[in-house]
């Protein structure tokens, strides 16, 4: 058993595009029509053959209501692995990311958390040494 295929609701899969690509430098996998949506995976171009994302619309009223209450309680949606969380941290806030919270040192590893745009909120990590 592998982990290939995670996904994450987004509101605006365009401006998920975007954000996923342009900001946070992932790249796209796939990119299909699907009636009104689209199947759209990106991957990190450091592992392209690793696990997809894909940047699946919130189109069901439950997944809307998940994805509010996740963002209004604060609890990320995904967690990506950076090699440098204050580098990285530095990185996006110069591209006006905004950060729910600053990189902060956790039980041996530093975590971050950042706004979307899309809905959600997502967590950087830098793993433990």
């Amino acid at each position: 058993m592998r982990i290939r295929l995670t996904s994450i609701p987004v509101n605006d899969q365009e401006q998920a595009l975007q954000f996923y690509t342009e900001t946070l430098g992932f790249v796209v996998k796939l990119d299909l029509p699907l009636g009104e949506y689209r199947w759209l995976t990106v991957v990190s171009p450091e592992e392209p053959d690793a696990a997809e994302l894909l940047l699946e619309p919130n189109a069901h009223a439950a997944a809307k209501a998940f994805q509010s209450a996740l963002f209004d309680d604060g609890i990320p949606a995904a967690s990506f692995e950076v090699s440098d969380v204050t580098k990285e941290h530095a990185r996006l806030s110069g591209l006006g990311v905004e950060f729910r919270m600053e990189p902060t040192e956790m039980g041996g590893t530093t975590v971050a958390t950042l706004n979307d745009t899309c809905g959600n909120l997502v967590q950087i990590y830098e793993a433990p040494a």
